[in-house]
């Protein structure tokens, strides 16, 4: 038998040519340094979700009414959107909510648009006496918080406040930061009582204390604001 002497020719040239390769694999690693360094990357991606919520408020309403009033007239005229994958919805007391999927692909803000659309086809249908329209609005992740801070302590309610928005100014200023939200927070507010016989004698309304609170609480600019000033005097009786 004769012996047959067989040759890879690639794995031969590399071989022989040790320089070359060498000088090929350091120029692939400096590229792929160089690609990965310039990959965008983002901690938290902007995530698009192909759905739909359409939300409605029937105060007073047991959820099987809700059922038959409201929701079965939306699905009626949502199911008629193209690109629609999956409806669920759900009734309850005083509002329902109706969860529209769409087809992976379909553009969100075109998606919202159709279902606004089919909403308001469903308008006639709808109860007469529904204190809002239903409301539209896509499911966006980048909306969701990416953090919670509690503030709390033995301290006066308006003091908390305070403090809570002097965190939500410095926490807003980083530029990584798109908004800050004080959830929970009591919002102050000042009370008039109003005496009903002087308020009479001196041949007054509601609305002329409403436009006098009013007046006082105008922000205008510098120039108009000292003019403001000059006139008020001028402007009610010495009883007042």
């Amino acid at each position: 038998m004769q012996d047959i002497e067989k040759e890879f020719g690639p794995t031969s040239w590399s071989i022989n040519n040790k320089t070359s390769i060498y000088i090929i694999t350091l120029l692939l690693s400096i590229a792929g340094i160089f690609a990965y360094v310039k990959l965008g990357k983002e901690k938290f991606p902007d995530i698009v979700i192909p759905r739909i919520i359409v939300a409605t408020v029937y105060p007073g309403t047991s959820p099987t009414d809700i059922e038959n009033l409201v929701t079965r007239q939306l699905e009626k005229e949502i199911k008629s959107v193209n690109g629609v994958k999956k409806i669920n919805s759900t009734s309850n007391q005083d509002y329902c909510i109706v969860d529209v999927e769409f087809n992976s692909g379909v553009d969100v803000q075109a998606a919202k648009q159709l279902i606004k659309d089919a909403v308001d086809k469903a308008s006639t249908e709808l109860p007469n006496d529904l204190p809002s329209a239903p409301l539209v609005k896509e499911v966006n992740i980048s909306e969701q918080p990416i953090m919670y801070v509690n503030l709390s302590g033995n301290l006066p309610a308006a003091q908390l406040k305070k403090l809570a928005d002097d965190f939500q100014d410095k926490i807003e200023a980083l530029p990584e930061i798109t908004r800050v939200d004080i959830v929970g927070a009591l919002e102050q507010q000042v009370n008039v009582d109003v005496d009903l016989y002087k308020l009479q004698a001196s041949q007054l309304s509601f609305t002329d204390i409403e436009n006098a609170i009013a007046r006082e609480n105008i922000t205008v600019s510098g120039a108009l604001s000292t003019w403001a000033r000059r006139s008020a005097p001028c402007a009610w009786p010495a009883s007042m």
